[in-house]
């Protein structure tokens, strides 16, 4: 296997675009990749498209991507179709990263977009609750039982949202587990929040302090509203290729580690899906948790960042709120998490998601991150994980860049 690079990314602004279809975030998105790494359409060799939910959304079943790229000059190469839920994005990068680390291309475009709003807020509910097994939808509803779902910004209650009870269960099962507290969780919640504030392309740019956190409308106990990700659309683009290839590149990125796993229906006595994808990704890449600088983790709701930061390695088990409480991962410590403002306050595109946790990575390790730059980056690590099997996420991505 030879060694990868990134060579440019492109993101559109994620919110909420009534009017603006899939096919307009995806051309934005990969014209600034195209344009970041000073190449033309006609130098891609593959393309991945990650997308979960169009064909609920829209109706746009199959051949999505090349009905999203048809007007980018990529027709003709292969346009491969990839959708695994909220990891989509990140399953249409490491798909390009194999590509070109086998040599069969030397450049290759990976792509996430979603148009997740709707006028009926409850089909974009309904299609984020497509990501489990629906044979066992009713046990996972028993073992969740929650509250009423609401929109982010609280205008109107909508229907039962099955994702955010799942999430609040997960986060009374690690309360119960660690002495945690929805204090912390609102913690994490003002932390990215904070840095949300700096970036131009967040859904939210308001910082909020904890009280407000608590105080907004519970979604299912502990989650408050403003402790859940929102509903938004977007696009994000990475493009890959080949040493040869970045050497043209102004500032290549160099992908240390592309790990993909599925979970286990059983974890016990497995470790799960992140641990095991962590573990993989820090061997191949030859550093350890001690040497990141920057991460990015999939926050669909608060609790996920205090677990996920246990689960790779960056403290103890049961110690996320003390490694949140010491400031290390706010802009300014050891190791930020989710500089961009996490899926919390940046925005949740499902099958954008992915893509924009690297092109944040990269944008670091370049030092084009502005305000929100993390000083002297030179390791960053992405999770993000996907749907959900009962026991563990469905699908789970681990990657590592350098500098």
């Amino acid at each position: 296997m030879r060694d990868v690079y990134i060579a440019g990314v492109g993101m559109t602004p994620f919110g909420k675009f009534f009017e603006t279809p899939v096919r307009s975030h995806a051309e934005q998105a990969c014209a600034e990749a195209l344009a970041d790494a000073s190449m033309t359409a006609d130098e891609v060799g593959a393309v991945f498209f990650g997308n979960a939910v169009s064909g609920v959304i829209t109706g746009q079943e199959m051949i999505r991507g090349q009905v999203a790229l048809r007007n980018t000059g990529l027709l003709g190469v292969p346009i491969f179709n990839v959708e695994s839920a909220c990891a989509s994005g990140s399953s249409a990068f490491h798909l390009a990263w194999t590509q070109v680390a086998s040599g069969a291309v030397d450049v290759a475009l990976a792509i996430g977009a979603e148009k997740l709003t709707h006028v009926d807020k409850t089909k974009s509910f309904a299609a984020i609750g497509t990501a489990v097994d629906l044979s066992m939808a009713d046990e996972l509803k028993a073992r969740f039982p929650g509250g009423a779902g609401q929109e982010h910004d609280g205008a109107s209650t909508l229907s039962n949202s099955f994702f955010m009870d799942l999430y609040a269960g997960i986060a009374r099962d690690y309360m119960d587990r660690t002495g945690a507290t929805a204090e912390d969780f609102a913690k994490v919640a003002a932390k990215n929040s904070a840095h949300g504030a700096l970036n131009l392309k967040a859904q939210y740019r308001t910082p909020r302090t904890v009280d407000e956190i608590l105080a907004s409308r519970t979604v299912a106990s502990p989650l408050t509203l403003l402790m859940c990700s929102p509903i938004g659309d977007g696009s994000a683009a990475v493009l890959l290729c080949s040493e040869e290839y970045a050497a043209r590149a102004s500032d290549p990125v160099r992908v240390r580690a592309s790990v993909f796993l599925s979970g286990h229906n059983k974890p016990e006595p497995h470790q799960g899906g992140v641990e095991r994808a962590a573990r993989k990704a820090y061997e191949i890449a030859g550093v350890g948790p001690e040497d990141l600088d920057v991460v990015e983790v999939h926050d669909a709701a608060a609790p996920a960042e205090l677990i996920v930061s246990e689960d790779i390695g960056l403290c103890p088990p049961g110690d996320g709120p003390k490694l949140l409480e010491s400031g290390a991962t706010t802009l300014g410590g050891r190791v930020p998490i989710n500089p961009s403002g996490g899926l919390l306050s940046k925005g949740h595109p499902i099958g954008a998601t992915g893509c924009a946790q690297l092109v944040e990575l990269v944008e670091q390790l370049r030092g084009r991150a502005g305000e929100r730059q993390v000083p002297n980056a030179r390791i960053g690590l992405a999770e993000n994980a996907g749907g959900y099997l009962g026991d563990d996420f469905a699908s789970i991505a681990m990657t590592i860049l350098s500098k």
